[in-house]
């Protein structure tokens, strides 16, 4: 599994001309902190005023975006359905599942045009906002939620505490496992996302690194190659923030997935 991302990194420290004449590398070149220096530092776009650590912020807004504000509301929505009796409860949990049959591609059309005539192009609103919503968070919720005992409600009814306090005070705490395995899949889904973000945002400004990567493979005018070594180096890159997350939130992750049921 490691062998790709070692060839990726070997190779990231050769020269382009050296890349793209006898391919993948398996040694180390002479280029590695010039590429790294490049690919973090310089400013390159059309209005040479995009560089990798502003494409890296991009993607951790994003990121950060998409899993906080899925977190919340899957949790809410997973709250209502399961503590709430309404009408048709089960059934509005099953059309919001329902909506994992339907993926991005299908409704992205749709969804640019809200969000094109809400004025949200080219905006961190319009990048997270029409996303936020996830039917995998409410499943997971809503199964952890129906594991806790009704005698904790009861509890929390005898001591008068209502509906939002005991949302905050005992069920948050309760699920700080899943949220952590929620928050892995989440971020790492946030930090990914390349369809949407190209369709969202024409401002370079807003590129993220995923996008960032495809631009440098791009290039190619007359006898110029494309910057392989900076690909490959921005793609280092991009990688090592939700890897931190993962190694950080590990044992939470295992917990949240693992012990739901208990």
């Amino acid at each position: 599994m490691m062998g790709p991302i070692a060839v990726a990194f070997t190779t990231s420290t050769h020269d382009p001309v050296t890349i793209h004449s006898e391919g993948m590398q398996l040694g180390f070149g002479d280029n590695f902190l010039p590429t790294y220096e490049a690919v973090i530092f310089e400013q390159t776009g059309f209005t040479k005023q995009v560089t990798g650590w502003g494409m890296s912020l991009n993607s951790l807004i994003l990121g950060l975006g998409f899993a906080i504000g899925k977190i919340i509301v899957s949790m809410l929505a997973a709250y209502a359905i399961v503590y709430f009796r309404f009408p048709l409860g089960t059934l509005c949990f099953w059309i919001i599942f329902s909506t994992l049959l339907l993926p991005l591609e299908v409704r992205i059309l749709p969804s640019y045009e809200v969000v094109q005539g809400l004025g949200l192009l080219n905006s961190y609103t319009g990048l997270i906002l029409p996303l936020i919503a996830s039917a995998t968070g409410t499943f997971f919720f809503r199964q952890f939620f129906k594991s806790v005992p009704n005698e904790l409600l009861e509890a929390a009814r005898i001591d008068g505490a209502g509906p939002f306090r005991f949302f905050w005070d005992i069920l948050v705490p309760l699920s700080r496992t899943m949220i952590a395995a929620i928050f892995i899949i989440m971020f790492v889904v946030g930090w990914n996302q390349y369809l949407w973000p190209i369709l969202m945002t024409t401002d370079e400004s807003f590129y993220t690194v995923v996008r960032g990567i495809r631009q440098i493979l791009q290039v190619w005018i007359g006898a110029d190659i494309p910057d392989y070594n900076e690909a490959l180096g921005l793609a280092i890159i991009a990688m090592i923030p939700p890897v931190l997350i993962v190694i950080i939130f590990q044992r939470m992750f295992i917990k949240g997935l693992v012990e739901s049921e208990k």
